[in-house]
């Protein structure tokens, strides 16, 4: 089943494309509850925080910030910013896109992929077609290489 639901992430067919945009937009909101209620939380106890903000540092930089005060004066004036790379925005996006894809899967895939196996199983094998030419041209020459060597 593994290995199904693995072929079934990895190839382009249309058809599942398109079933995953339907149902993806259709469980949006069960996936969006999902994350903010179950896996949220918990990346918040790794990032230590009420929000799931698992973060790495790259680098503070002093920017220009442009206000206007209470007076209606413009002030500028530097503010040391840290700028990070976002990592639970990450894992969340890849966790409801694997979700969203389990729930595609198991929901319509795989009972489709059942149904057409059976489908399959109730017909009557092909009746062999016609030789393609290639073939007959190769038995024409066999033919004439038989004759040649009888003679």
């Amino acid at each position: 089943m593994f290995e199904e639901f693995k072929t079934f992430i990895l190839k382009g067919n249309v058809v599942d494309l398109s079933t995953g945009v339907i149902i993806g937009a259709a469980f949006t909101g069960i996936v969006t509850a999902f994350s903010k209620g179950i896996i949220e939380p918990i990346l918040a106890l790794a990032g230590g925080g009420p929000q799931p903000k698992l973060t790495i540092p790259i680098m503070r930089k002093m920017i220009e910030v442009t206000e206007t005060n209470a007076a209606g004066q413009t002030v500028t004036h530097s503010v040391n910013k840290l700028i990070e790379l976002d990592i639970g925005i990450i894992l969340g996006a890849v966790f409801s896109f694997l979700l969203t894809a389990a729930v595609v899967f198991f929901v319509i895939i795989k009972p489709m992929n059942k149904l057409v196996a059976l489908g399959q199983r109730h017909q009557p094998p092909a009746a062999p077609s016609e030789d393609p030419a290639d073939i007959r041209l190769l038995r024409e020459i066999r033919d004439l290489l038989k004759q040649k060597s009888a003679s």
